[in-house]
């Protein structure tokens, strides 16, 4: 289960860093809103699974999807640059998740 809200904790990440995006600065009302709900269930979630995860692991597990996440998100919905050694950058990341999920004895 603490995988699991692991997960949903980083995919939320993704989510409120989008939100930053929108918000423009926190000057617009609802995207802001968005971002602040969001970053606190990321927050919540991401608490939740360290009860169990040790610190490390889950800290950097949930980076790693916010950061794959938004870079993902940046390439599909905002036409930002997807060049071979930014993909490789960021399929790097993801070997190093997959490795810290192995590696852990929860």
């Amino acid at each position: 289960m603490s995988w699991f809200l692991l997960l949903i904790a980083g995919l939320l990440e993704v989510a409120w860093a989008a939100g930053l995006k929108y918000s423009e600065g926190f000057t617009r009302l609802w995207p802001s809103v968005f971002t602040l709900v969001t970053a606190l269930g990321s927050f919540v979630l991401l608490a939740m699974a360290m009860r169990q995860l040790p610190l490390g692991t889950a800290y950097a597990v949930w980076t790693g999807i916010g950061a794959v996440g938004a870079f993902v998100f940046g390439i599909v919905m905002m036409g930002e640059a997807a060049s071979a050694a930014r993909i490789a950058s960021a399929a790097l990341i993801v070997l190093g998740l997959i490795g810290l999920k192995l590696s852990s004895a929860v």
